[in-house]
């Protein structure tokens, strides 16, 4: 096991103590998302550092993921400068490269049983209208009270949104939130 992280590192100190009481199989995995429209900057540098950092730092694995769902701002070019940059960092990310994109059906998948068992629904608001309209800790959105079988007819339109309404607590699509 690798050494005990030392000083006001708080991430590491929470990472430390899952891993030494066993959360997760103590399995420590992390991923760097970037989305491939433009070019990496400091704050970048510093998401890279902390969670290739964090995962080599717990015998763990880190995922570099492009998060590539908005195809019109993105480019392969963009893409490549990035994986260079993360390499000249002086991390690997081995076979863990993945894209959002790889997993659209999945996420299709779910936001149908989140919507069939009532947690999601599509909106079709502007900004400022979910803003006006959003709900409270103990209310719902007056929208979200809509016909599910309404939901999935419009669910076919990639101009709207799905919204999701749960608990963190709360398993959906087989995956345990916490």
């Amino acid at each position: 096991m690798a050494a005990k992280p030392t000083g006001k590192d708080f991430i590491r100190q929470i990472i430390r103590n899952d891993v030494d009481t066993g959360k997760n199989d103590a399995r420590v995995c992390t991923r760097f998302p970037p989305e491939p429209n433009g070019y990496l900057h400091i704050g970048h540098a510093l998401s890279i550092c902390l969670n290739f950092g964090v995962a080599e730092d717990f015998n763990g694995t880190c995922f570099l993921r492009f998060d590539d769902t908005n195809p019109a701002k993105e480019s392969e070019d963009f893409a490549a400068a990035i994986t260079k940059d993360v390499s000249w960092l002086g991390f690997d990310w081995g076979n863990r490269l993945t894209h959002a994109s790889d997993y659209f059906e999945e996420i299709y998948n779910c936001a149908i049983e989140l919507i069939e068992d009532g947690n999601a629904y599509i909106d079709s608001q502007t900004a400022e209208e979910i803003k006006n309209t959003r709900g409270t800790l103990n209310e719902r959105v007056p929208i979200a009270h809509t016909e599910v079988a309404q939901w999935l007819k419009i669910l076919g339109s990639l101009s709207e949104c799905v919204l999701v309404s749960l608990t963190m607590a709360r398993t959906f699509c087989g995956q345990k939130l916490i």
